[in-house]
């Protein structure tokens, strides 16, 4: 190869190396629009296990990694939120569950379910609750389904946008918006009582909560975790 040649390459990969941002940092387009990292691939100083439970959360090669067990806890950021937009990235275990809960009010509660919706990580293929129509990857959980199936297979990275501005909410994965729903008004309360979470009265009515990954018993990791506040 020519010496011009190599030249031109050793160009092209620094170029490339400054364009890609690295695991779980913000690029700087990110940092223009105001994104802040929420895992620096190397601890979870920012996150707790929800009123102290068993904690079987760690890092795992940059990720932050659910290691299954008994009676486990979901992991929920220390500060609350209101207008934001959250960017992550999820891989989930063979027929494997968990979810991304938000609007979830600590103090006086006895699990993040009941106040925060959620946005459903599952594996499509096999975990059971595939067969139930609200309960697939990407739904607002029991509630609405997604206008179309995006989720790449167990094993498999999927990227997540959920923007939550002023009640007005949109699940995207892996580049496509699947749902869109607004909060706090009449519909919304219809959809609540026509849903499991018709029993708690405060769910789905705090405007500034925290946001949760499940503990669901099962395998799965989640990394590039950064948020934008509007």
């Amino acid at each position: 190869m020519r010496l011009t040649n190599l030249v031109f390459l050793f160009v092209g990969v620094l170029l490339f190396a400054n364009c890609t941002p690295q695991l779980n940092s913000l690029s700087k387009a990110e940092k223009a629009e105001g994104f802040v990292s929420l895992f620096d691939g190397k601890s979870l100083d920012g996150w707790h296990v929800f009123k102290n439970g068993n904690n079987y959360w760690g890092i795992e090669d940059g990720t932050i990694a659910l290691n299954p067990g008994q009676r486990g806890g979901d992991l929920v950021t220390d500060k609350a939120y209101e207008n934001y937009e959250l960017r992550l990235e999820w891989k989930i275990s063979d027929c494997g569950n968990s979810g991304i809960i938000y609007g979830v009010k600590e103090e006086g509660y006895g699990a993040v379910w009941h106040t925060g919706p959620e946005m459903q990580v599952l594996d499509n293929k096999c975990h059971k609750d595939a067969e139930i129509k609200t309960h697939r990857a990407g739904d607002l959980y029991d509630m609405i389904s997604c206008s179309i199936e995006t989720v790449r297979p167990a094993g498999e990275w999927n990227q997540v946008r959920l923007i939550i501005n002023n009640g007005k909410v949109e699940h995207w994965l892996n580049g496509t918006k699947v749902v869109e729903f607004e909060m706090f008004n009449e519909n919304w309360k219809t959809m609540i009582a026509n849903s499991k979470f018709k029993s708690k009265p405060d769910f789905g009515t705090i405007r500034k909560g925290k946001i949760a990954l499940q503990d669901h018993h099962d395998k799965v990791w989640y990394r590039n975790t950064k948020i934008k506040e509007m």
